[in-house]
């Protein structure tokens, strides 16, 4: 039975022949009325023609005007007042062209054919069934839609009784195809318990893990989900009722706030599930956006690795600064050309250029630093992935430390106002050949501050793992999870530091404006979080069971990986900013000479791919890297016997 009405709702809409004929069907059945009502009455018809010709004669009339006013063209489901008004026109117009035809007949002939009585009568009849017709079909077709969807749409309650939550209930109550049906408004607050808001009503129930009311309120209204608008409520807030509501097998659905939605979007997709990155402990970070914005306005900008995750995100803030021009490049040549299609979809009057092009190799990029005359540099372009990495350290020196010296030179050379480097917490007393590439690139950069009389201002900016970056821990959880597990977590103790991309690049261009030169800015990434904790929570919000409906696999630690993150070394002392997310961390700058000579040794062995000979030498000149879970730990243990 279900299906069937499906189906039947499912159909476009009946067929214009069908409809054209159900209207002259119409016609007939109000001849006939007509004739029958007055054939009771003292009024007698005129014989001038037989019944059936006068029938045939003014319903004929009557589908003229069907044709010419195109009646039947109209969806009869989605019938609007022009439909009303064509099917009153053709029987007005039927009726008057009626009753002048009898007069001119009567002219000639002294008879009449029809009485005047009856073609009103007929004309009163034939649009009065014609309309009940399709006010019965869109009737019944609404009818029948919203007790579909009452049944496949999802029951759900919306958390909060303020502006932004009446505006989003008044959303769900007047847009008729979304997949939710409002069942009303709960709140903590104690209310009176017959109070309404848009006709729904509103419960005052304590939503934790404990409630039994909050228990029995989601089975006796059969609930599906509880829609959140994100903004309002503290983290705290959110993960309580997100524990509340998982503990009861109910759906959570984060909102924005009505104002920040995406006008040019369908309602439906400002509504999605919670996901695990809106649960995370962190406060909101602060902008100082004048500042930016004087720093970056009307300057020509490069972006290298402008394709990646942080590239791409920090071109996509930079356009807020109204810059002169920014130049992205990237060899990723996929990941380019979407960054391409997106920049022309959103930012078609912002003047930019993308570049295939590859920062290892230095004849081209001082051809472009020669055409643009850049301002800034935010250098993001870097091999990141460390088991990747630990088995091709030849691939991370050409081009996390060959490819950051070639610009930072470039950079001199050009009199670049400011290079900014995107770093990493590996680079902390490093674990992994990644690690240790990237701290190498930052010693290279720092010394170079000190070793000549430059312009330009090199900065570092060293921060923790990234959500929803390529290749980051949250998407592959998520992947896996869709494939049904298992879920793999390297160590059940392995923890790490997260950060949105967005709130990376912000403090990226922040810490920007802070440099004079030579620092390393280090990023408040908040408490660390379980890895372990974060995937049995992602197979929870996906409405499964940890260990029964996904299994969780702890597999070993990966080469080069280490159970914790640090962004300090032993040695350093950090120093705290204008910003309250930003400290600068002071650590000890080696001589540029020293430090050249052996970078030079280390890329002439990646020339010749040594593996455990470039390792070593990144060890000699980094003493603080000591590998863990790699096969280069060996080396350690060498250097310890020398």
């Amino acid at each position: 039975m279900q299906t069937s009405k499906l189906k039947f709702l499912d159909q476009r809409y009946l067929p214009r022949w069908a409809v054209f004929l159900l209207d002259i069907f119409i016609c007939i059945v109000s001849f006939v009325l007509m004739f029958l009502i007055l054939d009771g009455t003292p009024l007698k018809f005129h014989k001038a023609w037989p019944t059936p010709l006068r029938a045939l004669f003014l319903i004929s009339i009557n589908v003229f005007f069907f044709y010419a006013l195109r009646t039947y063209a109209g969806i009869v489901r989605h019938s609007t007042f022009t439909d009303v008004f064509k099917v009153a026109s053709s029987s007005f117009l039927t009726a008057i062209t009626a009753i002048l035809f009898n007069y001119i007949f009567f002219v000639f002939t002294g008879q009449k054919i029809f009485l005047t009585t009856g073609i009103l009568l007929y004309m009163f009849f034939s649009f009065t069934f014609m309309l009940f017709f399709r006010i019965a079909v869109k009737e019944a077709y609404q009818y029948l839609k919203a007790f579909n969807d009452g049944k496949l749409k999802k029951r759900v309650l919306i958390l909060g009784m303020d502006d932004q939550t009446i505006s989003l209930g008044k959303a769900l109550t007047t847009e008729s195809n979304l997949p939710y049906k409002l069942v009303g408004f709960i709140t903590e607050n104690q209310i009176s318990n017959n109070l309404k808001i848009l006709n729904k009503p509103v419960f005052s129930v304590p939503i934790t893990t404990t409630s039994n009311e909050f228990t029995e309120l989601l089975a006796q209204y059969n609930l599906d989900g509880v829609l959140i608008v994100s903004e309002s409520l503290t983290i705290k807030e959110k993960n309580q009722i997100v524990e509340a509501c998982l503990a009861n097998k109910v759906e959570i659905f984060n909102v924005p706030l009505v104002e920040h939605w995406n006008r040019k979007e369908d309602i439906q997709t400002q509504i999605k599930p919670i996901q695990i990155e809106d649960l995370l402990e962190r406060s909101p970070i602060a902008m100082d956006s004048e500042l930016i914005k004087n720093d970056l306005c009307n300057k020509t900008i490069l972006v290298t690795g402008g394709a990646g995750s942080i590239g791409s995100e920090i071109v996509r803030q930079l356009t807020s600064f109204c810059p002169k021009k920014i130049v992205i490049l990237d060899n990723a040549e996929s990941a380019l050309h979407e960054m391409e299609l997106y920049m022309n979809r959103n930012h078609s009057g912002l003047n930019f250029t993308v570049m295939l092009a590859d920062i290892r190799n230095k004849e081209r990029m001082e051809m472009l630093f020669a055409k643009y005359e850049f301002d800034i540099v935010y250098h993001a372009a870097a091999y990141k992935h460390v088991p990747l990495i630990e088995k091709n350290p030849h691939e991370a020196v050409y081009v996390n430390i060959r490819g950051t010296i070639i610009l930072a030179d470039l950079s001199v050379k050009y009199r670049i106002d400011k290079f900014v480097m995107v770093s990493t917490d590996k680079a902390v007393n490093p674990t992994n050949v990644m690690g240790a590439s990237k701290r190498a690139a930052e010693m290279y950069v720092q010394s170079l501050q000190d070793h000549i009389n430059t312009n330009t201002r090199f900065i570092t900016t060293r921060f923790g793992n990234v959500l929803g970056s390529n290749g980051s821990v949250i998407p592959h959880f998520r992947k896996q999870i869709a494939e049904g597990g298992p879920v793999t977590v390297t160590h059940k103790d392995i923890i790490r530091y997260f950060m949105t991309i967005s709130e990376a690049c912000q403090l990226v261009l922040q810490a920007g404006t802070m440099g004079n030169g030579g620092e390393i800015y280090v990023f408040d990434m908040g408490k660390p979080i379980k890895i372990l904790d974060m995937a049995e929570r992602m197979i929870r919000l996906s409405g499964l069971k940890p260990y029964e409906d996904i299994d969780i696999e702890i597999t070993g630690l990966r080469p080069g990986e280490k159970l914790y993150e640090e962004l300090l070394n032993d040695t350093s002392t950090s120093l705290p900013t204008y910003h309250p997310k930003i400290m600068v961390s002071k650590v000890p700058t080696l001589d540029y000479v020293e430090i050249t000579i052996k970078i030079k040794e280390i890329v002439a062995l990646s020339e010749y791919g040594k593996r455990k000979e470039i390792v070593k030498k990144l060890k000699e000149l980094i003493p603080e890297f000591l590998s863990n879970n790699s096969e280069y730990e060996i080396l350690d243990v060498a250097q310890k016997h020398v």
